[in-house]
């Protein structure tokens, strides 16, 4: 049987073993196949294997969708929000070995979906603790970005590839630490066209 089944083509299989189910079925109810039966059997089998199909086909669009829709980073009513008045400082005077924190996307004016990248350095042999960052939308009150950003955040730095957001000047403020407990903080605005 193995070595007949290696040496046989796919469909032949399917043919021969549709071929032993619907005799079997006759044998068992003691009849003789006719065409006609033979025609609505294999009918059956066919729309049921096509039923499966489009199932299938239907699970793998609609779980492809979801893995690559974009994913909201600020909405609507938070971009409402009134900016900070006057400026912001900083916490990363001097020369240090801290970390330092590159935002990678630009400055140029985006469409939204965006694919935002900022980029994370450790220096003397550091690595960058990607538990300890923390990104904040600046607005009043300020808007805690993390949780959203979590998936995206590895060692290296962020990078989401379909960041949803409005329209408009947006400053986000990236602190981290790495496994020395040395903080870096960074601003930057994204600058999001209708």
């Amino acid at each position: 049987m193995g070595e007949q089944a290696t040496a046989e083509s796919y469909p032949a299989m399917v043919d021969r073993c549709s071929r032993c189910d619907l005799l079997l079925l006759w044998r068992r109810a003691g009849e003789q196949p006719d065409a006609i039966a033979l025609g609505e059997f294999l009918m059956n089998r066919i729309q049921f294997c096509a039923r499966i199909s489009a199932a299938c086909a239907a699970i793998f669009v609609s779980s492809s969708v979801q893995l690559y829709a974009a994913q909201i980073l600020i909405t609507d009513d938070e971009a409402k929000l009134p900016p900070p008045k006057g400026a912001i400082a900083l916490e990363n005077r001097g020369i240090t070995r801290g970390p330092r924190i590159e935002f990678v996307s630009g400055n140029e004016p985006v469409h939204s979906p965006t694919h935002l990248q900022v980029k994370f350095v450790s220096f003397g042999g550091a690595k960058i603790d990607a538990e300890s960052v923390r990104v904040t939308y600046l607005r009043i009150p300020n808007v805690d970005l993390t949780l959203r950003l979590k998936p995206f955040v590895h060692p290296t730095g962020i990078d989401m590839p379909d960041a949803q957001l409005p329209a408009g000047d947006h400053t986000v403020r990236v602190d981290l630490k790495d496994s020395d407990g040395r903080a870096a903080s960074t601003m930057f605005v994204l600058k999001v066209t209708p």
